[in-house]
């Protein structure tokens, strides 16, 4: 997937949306800035030019550590620069306001004088900027030219490289894994011998599962069945000629290492060309994607079928794309089970007549919990402990830093680079998102449409083209799964993932580049209070904060910076909110000590964009909650509130509404014309006006929730009205709680919907409107007493992907859906 820069990311901090902001005040909406115009315009070209350096240098695996200062200095720079710019323009307005009356131009008068304050002020701080940029910039050439030539980077041995030469006595959990494997190799299609094909089996997961030595120990059992065989590891950077190279060399058993071949398209002939009347095996281990495949295939004849390659992949895609090229079938790897997890920890550590001692049985359990069956983490942890003194506090300290503060132990340090290579391997905006995570807990469920939202107040997902920020998202976390990096953990009854985990060491490792990068500052992670996190933070998660230390403030932090504050146990102080002046993302779920009284400023966090109240007891919003202009995101379900105040419909910018279903709306809903979701309306409770003017909702996709049932049939009218102009407009998804009256609506006009769930409510048939949806993909229906004409219905739905149907037949005799089914 293409996708621009992403606004705010990892690699260049804020730069983005500070040329952006840069830009604005060069436009003649700020002419009268003439004096400072030429300053603005010299330092948007030199942050312009260091965005696409620190680009380019996110892709270094391993920056040399100045650089590495260097482009810290340049993010966080960046970060005090827009927290100025936002101050600025804040402080002076988007125009001058004529005000009537006496008291009010006197108000005017001094809001002038202010404004004339503030513009010789940002004058003043344009020149700070660009002072403190050259600085930046003299001090990493200064140090930079100090550096010697006879400086050079370590070399490590890539661990799985090791893998091929480990001995099978020494493997755990394999025997069934590799028979699975050889099974698979040996099955027959079914099909005549002529029409056979060349088969493979593609084993795919993620870093560390063990696929390298679980595809080396088929190799070596299998190899010498066959007339020639070779073994290729692809990595993440592949030099072509050598890979070819590689195989000729191999399969024929001479040295092709130096040949001088012209070009990949003679090797891969003189591969195919040996390769063409002989029953070859071939390993292509470690391949990152599609293309790299697509040129490597070209090499195999596909026409001997008794021909067998292995290939192994971290990405799903990759594993399809390379099953689809030939007779192929895709092989999941597996976790090692708990059993197995405890041999293998414990053949690493203790002699084979040594029992693991008692008192530290448990502690051990805890750490296999935590490697959770990934063989790569038991192996590295295990090599730590070793030469680790055997006492119940050192190996609680082992379990609480595996990868987070002991990266450089020559233990851990192979896992870590063969995650890295994982991470590496992500463009830019992927890596944002990846590191975000580090704010969820281990163990934790981590609902998707909540996260998108997240990424996109963050600023880390902006809209593109004709797809939304949310459908952009969509496919970052789709691609995140793909890669194995997130693991599906709950799916709806379409099969669509709704919820994901992180793995707990690749969580420890994104907490750890987080960690090192400032991105997220965590506290109540018991070993993070040593490691060097900067007073200066960005994006604050609080995390198992316990009584006797209940307040942020006594850490030392600077909140006044802070993008986005997330609580994920209670505390027993709230911080004031006045504190997170440029606050963008406000988390406060399940936070048990949230009261009214707390919210009473949030109001002045006029950048705030994301708020998220679920779960909290409070009964009401301020009444000037429609301040909050940037706000894109408000969560008050499961809290007491029943009531929405009526400035609510001056949020202009508000994409996603979600509350309970016994809340009232005020007058004026037609203004939230950036509304996307709705999520909780009970439509007999709600004013006349909501009912009309939610069908002038022109972007709303998704109305969740909706108790479709009124008192009235004026009101019923109403919303029957508003649903049918919203299937004109952009409704893709509608989820009704209720609604019998639905039965008899025979215009229910609803085009533009794809996915229709309706409820705890069974239809004596199919309503006719449902024959209408043209464009219905996933359907969710009660219906008691089916008929043949129901199915019939149905089955003539063209574009129906997923149907799921409860109820009773009206009789015991077969029903048939007709249509393309």
């Amino acid at each position: 997937m293409a996708m621009e820069a992403a606004l705010v990311s990892v690699a260049t901090g804020v730069l983005k949306p500070v040329i952006g902001k840069l830009t604005v005040l060069l436009g003649n909406e700020y002419k009268r800035f003439k004096t400072v115009r030429k300053e603005i315009k010299s330092l948007t070209n030199e942050l312009a030019a260091m965005e696409a350096f620190l680009l380019k240098m996110s892709e270094d695996e391993d920056p040399d550590v100045q650089d590495k200062v260097w482009m810290n200095e340049v993010r966080e720079l960046s970060y005090d620069m827009e927290d100025t710019i936002d101050d600025f323009m804040q402080s002076i307005g988007d125009k001058d306001e004529k005000p009537d009356g006496f008291i009010e131009k006197i108000k005017s008068s001094l809001g002038k004088l202010g404004k004339m304050k503030a513009r010789r002020r940002i004058g003043r701080e344009i020149q700070d900027l660009k002072k403190q940029i050259k600085e930046v910039g003299d001090r990493n050439t200064r140090y930079k030219g100090r550096q010697t030539f006879t400086s050079t980077k370590n070399e490590t041995v890539d661990p799985r490289a090791l893998a091929i030469f480990e001995h099978a006595s020494n493997l755990v959990g394999i025997d069934g894994p590799k028979a699975e494997i050889i099974k698979l190799l040996a099955q027959e299609d079914g099909r005549a011998s002529t029409q056979q094909q060349l088969k493979i089996v593609s084993i795919v997961g993620s870093g560390g599962m063990g696929k390298t030595t679980l595809a080396n120990q088929v190799y070596q059992e299998l190899k010498e069945q066959f007339e020639c065989w070779a073994f290729i590891s692809v990595s993440r950077s592949p030099n072509m000629m050598n890979i070819l190279r590689t195989i000729l060399s191999e399969v024929s058993g001479q040295d092709y290492s130096m040949t001088e071949a012209g070009s990949v398209q003679i090797l891969i002939s003189k591969i195919n060309d040996f390769l063409l009347d002989k029953r070859y095996f071939v390993v292509v281990d470690d391949i990152w994607d599609v293309d790299t495949w697509d040129i490597i295939k070209c090499a195999f004849p596909a026409t001997s079928s008794t021909s067998r390659i292995i290939t192994t992949t971290r990405i799903n895609n990759v594993a399809h794309s390379c099953c689809s090229s030939f007779n192929g079938r895709i092989y999941n790897i597996r976790a090692l089970d708990m059993v197995h997890s405890r041999q293998l920890f414990h053949t690493r550590l203790f002699k084979s007549d040594e029992d693991c001692p008692s008192y530290l049985q448990e502690i051990s359990e805890q750490i296999l919990k935590k490697c959770d069956g990934l063989p790569l983490a038991i192996i590295a942890i295990s090599g730590l402990l070793a030469n680790t003194e055997r006492t119940e506090n050192m190996w609680n300290q082992v379990k609480d830093s595996i990868g987070r503060a002991l990266e450089r132990n020559t233990s851990v340090e192979g896992m870590m680079k063969i995650l890295s290579l994982s991470y590496f391997d992500l463009p830019a905006y992927l890596k944002t998102c990846l590191l975000y995570l580090s704010i969820y807990q281990e163990d934790s469920t981590i609902e998707k449409e909540d996260l998108i939202r997240r990424w996109i107040a963050e600023g880390f997902i902006h809209r593109e083209g004709r797809y939304t920020a949310y459908e952009l998202g969509e496919r970052c976390f789709n691609e995140l799964l793909n890669r194995g990096l997130i693991q599906p953990e709950e799916t709806n009854e379409y099969g669509i993932v709704k919820s994901c985990r992180v793995h707990d060491t690749i969580l420890d490792f994104i907490i750890s580049k987080s960690t090192e990068e400032n991105f997220v500052t965590l506290l109540g992670v018991p070993i993070l209070t040593i490691g060097n996190q900067s007073n200066v933070v960005r994006r604050l998660c609080l995390q198992g904060v316990e009584e006797g230390n209940s307040t942020i403030l006594a850490a030392g932090l600077v909140l006044s910076h802070v993008r986005s504050f997330t609580m994920v146990r209670g505390l027993l102080e709230i911080p004031s909110l006045e504190e997170f002046r440029h606050l963008r993302v406000l988390n406060l779920k399940e936070c048990s000590e949230l009261k009214d009284h707390h919210l009473e400023n949030i109001v002045r966090l006029f950048q705030l964009r994301y708020l998220n109240l679920e779960g909290t007891y409070i009964s009401k919003l301020p009444e000037q909650i429609g301040r909050l202009g940037c706000l894109e995101v408000l969560d008050l379900r499961m809290t007491s509130v029943l009531e929405l105040p009526a400035s609510i419909v001056n949020l202009r910018k508000l994409m996603h509404l979600l509350v309970n279903n016994d809340v009232k709306f005020p007058d004026g809903i037609a203004k939230m014309q950036a509304l996307e979701t709705l999520e909780g309306v009970r439509a007999y409770i709600q004013p006349f006006d909501f009912l009309c003017g939610l069908g002038q909702l022109k972007n709303l996709r998704n109305l969740v929730d909706l108790e479709f049932y009124c008192h009235t049939e004026e009101h019923n009218k109403a919303i029957v009205s508003s649903l049918c102009k919203l299937g004109t407009h952009n409704l893709r998804s509608l989820t009704i709680e209720v609604g019998r009256s639905l039965l008899h609506q025979d215009s229910l006009c609803l085009t533009t919907l794809e996915d229709l769930s309706i409820r705890f409510l069974a239809f004596p048939q199919v309503p006719t409107w449902v024959g209408s949806l043209r464009n219905l993909q996933r359907l969710r229906l009660i219906v008691e007493g089916l008929k043949q004409d129901d199915l019939c219905t149905l089955g003539a739905l063209p574009s129906l992907l997923v149907l799921y149907l409860d109820g009773t037949p009206e009789s015991n005799g077969k029903l048939r859906i007709n249509g393309e089914w």
